[in-house]
């Protein structure tokens, strides 16, 4: 069975952020994703005459692209005049993908959007998914010299080494009372068994999705959400991106896509356990296991992960049996711009964007780097 343990929040984004500067790697998403309709998303013969728009997930099937599996399955795309095939993570990740036009749309962060727009790429945030942070860092259980995040100083991050990570934890253990010293050793086969091997201390974890797996089946874990020490915003806006080039071609096909995309989340969390079913069947070639996808998915409606879950859910009933129906209308999908810039601005003073002359790089802008123009 496939894992899912080495899909950790910051190996996600070291390894993307690196591809996408680097520029390695294009040719690799080439060759993985080319017998795809076309970035030009124009009608196909494949699909009729709908037009095809090509989303490429950021990591294996989880219940973070639940909205899009349900929106496939229940003809949603459809219903809204487009095709959408849904593509698996290339070896440049999401965001060169995107920038590359292998895929249209990427499962991205708003954070790694500004990372690689900083490096001379044209993405745009169109779809905040998670409306509360869910990334957190954690220890195992076991080692009980672990009581808050002073405690890692000193101690070994389990890291594909990234600036935005580093800064992260450094701040975590200062607010702590910590000096932020830390070692790093290279995640291995997954960022559990690493820790497990005792070559690293703690490392990074997604709430909704290791930490289910956790509790399901060990090991256990001691986390901490940096939101809580000392780290503003939310660090983990997960949702979509286009290249903007593509965008000024492609709003209907985007706005088609939005609304489909959020009447499938909406879906999600009006009847968790169906769409936990729907993801684990039309994504069966990545073996997920039943019993974790639904606990995820109850976690997610139970935290308001994707907004006022109750709220959405009644916005969905609602309009269930209109033919379609737009993310405004459910009240779902809009990028929290405030909380965005605080995050940004953190990472900003802490030179994740400096250039190779150690300067601070220009300072990102969440309203430039994302828009709520698909949503509102």
């Amino acid at each position: 069975m496939r894992s899912y343990r080495i899909s950790s929040t910051w190996a996600k984004i070291a390894r993307r952020s690196i591809a996408a500067i680097a520029g390695i790697a294009t040719l690799f998403g080439v060759a993985a994703c080319g017998n795809t309709a076309g970035p030009s998303s124009s009608p196909s013969s494949a699909s009729g005459d709908l037009p095809t728009v090509n989303v490429m997930l950021d990591w294996t099937p989880n219940t973070n692209h639940t909205g899009l599996y349900v929106a496939q399955k229940l003809g949603y795309y459809r219903a809204e005049g487009i095709k959408v095939n849904i593509l698996p993570v290339s070896s440049a990740g999401a965001e060169t993908s995107v920038e590359t036009g292998v895929a249209n749309i990427g499962f991205s962060t708003l954070s790694n959007v500004a990372a690689v727009d900083a490096q001379g790429s044209h993405l745009q945030f169109i779809f905040d998914l998670t409306q509360q942070p869910v990334s957190m860092w954690c220890a195992l259980a076991s080692n009980k010299s672990i009581k808050t995040p002073k405690d890692f100083d000193n101690g070994t991050m389990v890291t594909f080494g990234s600036a935005e990570q580093k800064a992260i934890v450094r701040e975590m253990i200062k607010d702590a009372g910590g000096t932020g010293d830390f070692k790093t050793v290279t995640v291995g086969t997954s960022t559990f068994q690493t820790l497990t091997s005792g070559k690293g201390t703690f490392g990074g974890f997604y709430k909704t999705w290791e930490g289910i797996e956790s509790k399901l089946y060990g090991p256990k874990l001691t986390c901490f959400d940096p939101t809580q020490w000392g780290v503003p915003g939310n660090p983990t806006q997960l949702g979509y991106a286009v290249n903007t080039k593509w965008e000024a071609t492609h709003q209907k096909e985007i706005q088609a896509f939005v609304n489909a995309t959020a009447r499938g989340y909406a879906y999600a969390l009006a009847d968790p356990d169906k769409a936990s079913q729907i993801l684990v069947e039309q994504a069966r070639a990545a073996d997920l296991k039943p019993a974790l996808v639904k606990a995820s998915m109850q976690y997610i409606v139970d935290n308001d992960i994707w907004g006022d879950s109750k709220a959405i859910a009644a916005a969905y009933n609602k309009t269930a049996k209109d033919k379609t129906v737009t993310a405004a209308q459910l009240g779902i999908g809009k990028t929290n711009l405030q909380k965005g810039q605080s995050y940004l601005d953190f990472l900003y003073r802490n030179k994740v964007y400096a250039t190779k002359d150690n300067s601070m790089g220009t300072k990102p802008v969440a309203g430039k780097l994302a828009t709520n123009q698909y949503v509102d």
